[in-house]
């Protein structure tokens, strides 16, 4: 009986390191998304990795024919959901601008485009997944690929304004005497 639970767990460790080897790239580089850290400083999204892949090594016997890689990210992503909750008050909210790629996105706009466009889930499994209407969904899809598409906002230099003679206004008589003539405007 021990023989053969031993070689049972020594089967289940192998299968499990595969998994691992195959999927642990690709997951956290999903995780590093989400959390919007830098690719080469991201703990939090290493940290989100290592207890998805614990939650799913202790399902692994209870899979049954399920895609690991599947149950994995349904956890990584619902995880993720829980942690900014409870870190930003909700999903919608995000405090400071975290320096990843994705920074400029509310953490849920993060959840839905990296589960949407990097991983490929459809609406209907992203909504039933987060407990989100369909609709919702694709509104925030959709926002969140503008607000990445959009450029970012060039600073704004001041320009002095031109009299009609084409020379610039300056200083503080400006609106009385245009360019370097010295006339009155208006005579």
């Amino acid at each position: 009986m021990r023989e053969r639970h031993a070689s049972h767990g020594a089967r289940r460790a192998r299968e499990f390191e595969a998994f691992v080897a195959g999927a642990a790239g690709r997951l956290l580089h999903a995780a590093t998304l989400l959390t919007a850290e830098p690719p080469d400083a991201n703990p939090r999204a290493r940290h989100l990795l290592a207890l998805s892949l614990a939650h799913t090594y202790a399902a692994w016997d209870r899979l049954h024919g399920e895609d690991p890689y599947d149950r994995t990210r349904q956890y990584l992503a619902t995880r993720f959901a829980r942690e900014a909750w409870h870190r930003h008050g909700g999903l919608g909210r995000s405090r400071g601008r975290p320096a990843g790629p994705l920074g400029g996105l509310s953490p849920q706009e993060r959840l839905i485009l990296v589960l949407r466009l990097y991983e490929g889930v459809a609406e209907e499994q992203a909504a039933a997944l987060l407990g989100l209407p369909l609709e919702r969904v694709r509104t925030l899809c959709d926002r969140a690929v503008a607000t990445l598409l959009r450029p970012p906002a060039a600073p704004v230099r001041p320009v002095a304004p031109e009299h009609e003679d084409g020379d610039a206004v300056r200083g503080p008589a400006a609106g009385t005497r245009a360019g370097s003539r010295g006339r009155v405007r208006g005579s």
